[in-house]
């Protein structure tokens, strides 16, 4: 058996063990699917039929939302994710996993990933049943299956990316109350920076700058982009979001594997 075979197959008995116990923990699996939809029919139907807000398409707020909603259950899905490393190192089964004969960049990599496997399946899920919501409109400017895959992409590199972060925490906070405490203290703000609520393009200078220089924002404008919008005007648009994303992304879960390794 080679050495790649053999990551491989580490890689993916991870996988199904967190698939398993995500199957098992069913709070955790209605929590973070039903959550974000519960979010969006009551801020998205309260602001639209509420408050009437010009500067989103048709006045319909409910659809905006919908790129917003999805990045929060990657988030959840994130946070879930960081707290399994505690559950693990306090159970033992980390220790155990780490003696494996792999190295330990490997196992904490796979585990990463298959934290990631089980966040895109969780955004993917809320996407489905948001787009058969007949209230919600979808444009897909560039069309359904192009939008998926620009929508997939953006999904896969958030989770990345937030799957880095979550480990780059976890590494430098001995507790699991200490691990959400700051999850939620960095995440939050975030979210709320990343153009999920309001369109970037349309707020104080100020503002706009936070939103810019947040990574959130261009997955958030993506999949705007991709499924929600019916043009690019007034988005970056996925020639600036993909290689931002990919870079931000392939280094923020570089360095929160490392530091577990070297931890």
């Amino acid at each position: 058996m080679t050495a790649a075979t053999a990551t491989l197959l580490a890689w993916q008995a991870l996988l199904e063990r967190d698939l398993r116990a995500l199957l098992r923990s069913r709070s955790q699996l209605y929590s973070s699917i039903l959550l974000p939809l519960i979010i969006l029919a009551v801020l998205g139907s309260g602001v639209s039929e509420g408050l009437e807000p010009s500067l989103v398409r048709d006045r319909d707020y409910s659809s905006f939302l919908v790129p917003g909603i999805i990045a929060m259950t990657a988030l959840f899905s994130a946070t879930f994710s960081g707290a399994s490393y505690y559950q693990d190192r306090d159970r033992g089964i980390l220790k155990a996993m780490l003696a494996a004969p792999h190295p330990a960049g490997v196992i904490l990599l796979g585990k990463s990933l298959a934290g990631v496997a089980v966040g895109c399946l969780q955004a993917l899920l809320v996407l489905a049943i948001v787009a058969l919501i007949p209230a919600i409109d979808l444009e897909w400017q560039y069309g359904v299956v192009p939008g998926l895959l620009l929508a997939f992409f953006a999904i896969l590199l958030l989770n990345l990316l937030l799957g880095g972060l979550a480990h780059l925490l976890s590494a430098r906070i001995t507790t699991l109350t200490g691990f959400h405490l700051v999850m939620n203290l960095v995440l939050f703000p975030l979210f709320f920076f990343s153009g999920a609520f309001f369109p970037l393009d349309e707020v104080p200078v100020w503002l706009e700058v936070l939103g810019r220089v947040n990574p959130l924002s261009y997955a958030v404008d993506l999949m705007h982009v991709a499924i929600y919008s019916d043009t690019s005007s007034g988005y970056l648009g996925a020639p600036v979001d993909m290689p931002v994303l990919l870079a931000v992304a392939a280094a923020v879960l570089y360095l929160g594997v490392r530091r577990h390794s070297t931890g």
